[in-house]
C-alpha cells in the first residue's frame, strides 16, 4: 500500500513545472562553462593591431559574446509573441516545448564545434536557430504562467520565488560540476566533449519529459477577470485590498525599473565572463564553474530573503532591497584583484533576484488569466528591446577602459542600479496616498 501510495507521489511531482526547469537549468550550466571555455582557447590566437596581445584575447572573446547575445536576445522577440499568444489560447505548453527544442539543438551545435574543430562562427547560426525556437524569451514567461495558473494571487509571489529557488539549486549542482567534467578527455575527444555531451543529453531528457509527462492544472478557485491594482502587500504578507481597475502609471514605472535592473545586471554578467579570465584572475575551468556555482547561490539567498522579508516589508521594499543588495556588489567587483575578493563581491548580492520575480508577480495581478503570457511576454520582450543599447554600450565601454580601469562598467552598472531604484521609491510613495484617498471616498 506505501509503494503505489510513493509512486503516485512522485509521478505528481514529475508532472510539474519545477521538474522541467530543473532539469533544464542543469544542462544549462553546464553548456555555460563550455561555452566560456571554449571561447577562452579560441581567443589564444586572435590578434588585434591596436592592441596589445592580452586586450587582443579580451577583445575577441566580449565581440564574440556581444554577437552572440544580440543574435540570441533579439531573434527570439516576434517567435515568443506567437507563442505566447498560442500560450494563452489554451496551448500552455507550446512556449515550453517549442524553446526547448532550440536549447537541444544549440548544445548539440556547440558539441560538433568541439569534436570537429569547427570555425567558433558556427555557434552564431546556432543562436539564430535557439531564438527562432522562442528562446529563453518565450521558456521563461512560459513557465511563469505554468507556476502563476497553478496558484492563488496570495501565494503568487511564493510559487514564483520557489521556482527561481530550484533553478538556482540546478544551477549551483551544474556549475560545481561543470568544470571538472570540462578537464575529462580521452584521446580521441577534446576537453570539453563529455561535458557537452552530458549537457546535451539533459536537454534531450527535459524536451521529452515536457512533451510526455508536463501537466497544465490551473488552481480550481477562479479569479477574478479584472486586474486588480498594483499596490505593495502590508507588513505580514497580507494583500492590499485593490480598487476596480489598472493602475497604468505604476505599471510603466515597474517596466522602466525593470529594464534599468536588468541593464544593469545584464550588461554587468556579460563582462564578468571575460574579466575572470583575464590577469590578475586568469581564472581555470574549475575556477569558472565554481565561479558560476557562487552566482547560483544567490538564487538560494534570495528565495530565504523573501521568505523573511515579506512577512514585515512590502513588496516595493522588497524590491529596493534586492537591488540596493546587487547595487553594493557590483561596485565592489570594480576593485577585485583576487579570487578571494571576487567571492567577498558576490557575497554582498544576497538578495540581488528578489526584484525581477517580484515585479513579475505584481505584473501577473494585473491582467486576467488569459492574458497572463502575454503580459509577462510583454515584458520580457521590452527587456530584449533595452539588451540593443546596453550590450554594445558594455563592451565597447569594457574595451576602451581595459588599459586604466577595468571595473569601470561593474561601476557604471551600480549607479544604473540605483537610477532604477527610484521609479519603486515612487511606487512606494504613490501607494499609501491612493490608500487614503480610497479611504475618504468610501467614508
Amino acid at each position: 500500500m506505501v509503494l503505489p501510495g510513493s509512486c503516485h507521489a512522485a509521478f505528481t511531482v514529475l508532472r510539474q513545472i519545477e521538474s522541467v526547469v530543473v532539469l533544464e537549468q542543469l544542462g544549462s550550466s553546464l553548456f555555460d562553462t563550455a561555452l566560456q571555455m571554449v571561447v577562452k582557447d579560441r581567443s589564444v590566437n586572435a590578434t588585434y593591431t591596436d592592441v596589445s596581445e592580452k586586450d587582443s584575447q579580451q577583445k575577441f572573446m566580449t565581440d564574440f559574446f556581444l554577437i552572440y547575445n544580440l543574435i540570441i536576445g533579439l531573434t527570439p522577440i516576434l517567435p515568443a509573441m506567437l507563442l505566447a499568444r498560442l500560450g494563452d489560447r489554451g496551448w500552455r505548453r507550446a512556449p515550453i516545448m517549442l524553446p526547448l527544442s532550440g536549447y537541444l539543438l544549440s548544445r548539440l551545435a556547440l558539441l560538433l564545434v568541439v569534436l570537429f574543430r569547427l570555425p567558433l562562427e558556427v555557434m552564431y547560426g546556432a543562436g539564430v536557430v535557439f531564438g527562432l525556437s522562442g528562446g529563453f524569451c518565450a521558456y521563461w514567461p512560459g513557465v511563469m504562467t505554468l507556476a502563476s495558473l497553478g496558484s492563488t494571487a496570495k501565494d503568487r509571489s511564493k510559487v514564483l520565488m520557489r521556482v527561481e529557488l530550484l533553478y538556482g539549486a540546478a544551477g549551483l549542482v551544474g556549475s560545481l560540476v561543470s568544470g571538472h567534467l570540462f578537464l575529462l578527455y580521452s584521446s580521441s575527444t577534446q576537453h570539453g566533449s563529455i561535458l557537452l555531451s552530458v549537457s546535451t543529453l539533459l536537454h534531450l531528457l527535459c524536451l521529452l519529459h515536457s512533451i510526455t509527462l508536463l501537466q497544465v492544472k490551473p488552481v480550481p478557485i477562479p479569479e477574478p477577470e479584472d486586474a486588480c491594482d498594483l499596490l505593495p502587500q502590508a507588513p505580514g504578507g497580507v494583500p492590499v485590498e485593490a480598487p476596480v481597475g489598472r493602475n497604468m502609471v505604476n505599471v510603466a514605472l515597474l517596466f522602466v525599473a525593470a529594464m534599468l535592473y536588468v541593464s544593469a545586471v545584464a550588461g554587468a554578467m556579460e563582462i564578468l565572463g571575460p574579466f575572470v579570465l583575464k590577469e590578475p584572475l586568469s581564472w581555470s575551468a574549475t575556477q569558472v564553474g565554481y565561479g558560476n556555482a557562487a552566482g547560483c547561490t544567490i538564487f538560494l539567498t534570495s528565495f530565504l530573503g523573501v521568505m523573511v522579508f515579506r512577512r514585515y516589508i512590502s513588496d516595493t521594499s522588497l524590491i529596493l532591497i534586492g537591488m540596493l543588495s546587487f547595487a553594493s556588489g557590483i561596485y565592489f567587483m570594480s576593485f577585485v584583484t583576487a579570487t578571494y575578493m571576487f567571492y567577498l563581491a558576490r557575497s554582498l548580492t544576497l538578495f540581488a533576484l528578489i526584484p525581477m520575480p517580484t515585479i513579475r508577480s505584481l505584473l501577473s495581478q494585473q491582467v486576467p488569466a488569459s492574458s497572463c503570457g502575454t503580459a509577462l511576454t510583454s515584458l520580457q520582450l521590452a527587456l530584449k528591446f533595452a539588451s540593443l543599447a546596453y550590450l554594445p554600450a558594455f563592451t565597447k565601454i569594457y574595451q576602451q577602459t581595459l588599459g586604466w580601469f577595468p571595473g569601470f562598467v561593474f561601476t557604471l552598472s551600480s549607479i544604473i542600479t540605483v537610477l532604477g531604484m527610484i521609479p519603486i521609491c515612487v511606487i512606494g510613495c504613490r501607494s499609501p496616498k491612493r490608500q487614503r484617498n480610497e479611504t475618504i471616498q468610501e467614508d
